[in-house]
């Protein structure tokens, strides 16, 4: 079985549309978070949530996971996100779900018009004997946890949903640590949860992919599948525009950690010669070192929100040497110091 469709795009230019966004603004809410106070902790304008949009940027859609969860005090934030995933969710791609004639034909449609509903990562699926292996890859390997955590609760609420009964425990892997509590986690997902694994990743009995989708539509399958690859088309064309800049973006946050981030390997990212990747950034009106330090500061900005990274960490992980590196580079870029930045937005 194959493991996996296309890439979805890179974090610097990928979206989230606004239906995707509408889980969170509606626990946020719940919990007491006003949304202008949310927008104004994650970056954003403070009406920027005022109606709905109709996408953001994904890189904003993890900042406001982790406001909320600061803001609400909710240690569980990501998980209820999940939780409260409904059929518009996904945008067109549930309808194509539900119609499906059985759940390995919507793990297909998951792996190919996943990106309809958010560019947060990809889905991978493979059989290895009897067993069914889902991997999720985030576009964001150093968001917190509630990301991946938001994206496994719903596959697994929009699962039972599909099947139209509760699916078996299936063993759920994160990458993350585990947190201080995890008897949320164990109710929705059942008593087999590792932490600090490899992968994002959930084994189940590969026989469930035969699972019917009850009451099913198969008769639109065709229409739907249609629209949506409609849709997937013109959106992969409007990002060819800017392709050569997202990639540039998504292979230098590959490297910031390893601190190997230069003009000369990531031309060898993308089986290119230096001088041809300067001229093709050139053609798009930027240049190398712009990419580099707009990559740099919304990944700084978002790190800021994270009270468990110090100043210290976050500059390591953009690639700096020391921390008063990182000072004098955000200084530069917002004209204020990170730590002005993180009390700026109630962050201890």
């Amino acid at each position: 079985m194959p493991t996996r469709d296309f890439a979805t795009p890179s974090p610097s230019g990928g979206r989230v549309a606004g239906a995707y966004v509408q889980p969170l603004l509606e626990l946020a809410v719940e919990c007491g978070v006003g949304l202008p106070a949310l927008a104004v902790a994650a970056g954003m304008a403070e009406n920027a949530l005022s109606p709905v949009p109709e996408s953001l940027a994904a890189s904003d859609y993890v900042r406001l996971l982790d406001a909320g969860a600061e803001l609400a005090r909710h240690p569980h934030f990501g998980l209820h996100v999940g939780e409260r995933v409904k059929l518009g969710t996904y945008s067109v791609y549930g309808l194509i779900l539900l119609s499906c004639r059985d759940l390995g034909q919507a793990f297909a449609q998951t792996l190919r018009y996943e990106s309809l509903a958010h560019d947060l990562g990809r889905s991978e699926l493979g059989v290895q004997g009897g067993t069914a292996v889902y991997q999720w890859h985030s576009h964001f390997p150093h968001a917190s946890r509630h990301l991946a955590e938001s994206v496994f609760a719903g596959v697994r609420v929009f699962g039972n949903w599909l099947a139209g009964t509760p699916l078996p425990a299936a063993k759920v892997s994160f990458t993350h640590a585990a947190p201080a509590d995890v008897s949320e986690h164990y109710r929705l997902f059942g008593p087999d949860v590792e932490f600090g694994a490899s992968t994002h990743c959930a084994r189940f009995d590969a026989a469930l992919l035969a699972l019917p989708v009850p009451n099913a539509d198969v008769g639109l399958y065709p229409v739907l599948q249609q629209h949506a690859e409609q849709l997937l088309q013109a959106k992969l064309r409007s990002q060819g525009e800017v392709g050569i800049v997202a990639q540039v973006r998504a292979s230098i946050a590959s490297h910031l950690t390893q601190d190997t981030a230069s003009l000369t390997l990531i031309a060898q990212d993308l089986n290119l010669s230096p001088r041809t990747l300067q001229r093709k950034l050139s053609d798009a009106d930027t240049s190398f070192q712009q990419l580099l330090d707009r990559t740099r500061q919304a990944l700084a900005q978002g790190y800021l929100l994270r009270p468990d990274l110090s100043l210290t960490d976050i500059a390591f992980l953009l690639g700096y040497q020391d921390q008063s590196a990182f000072n004098h580079a955000f200084r530069e870029w917002t004209g204020e110091s990170p730590g002005s930045y993180r009390e700026r937005r109630g962050k201890p």
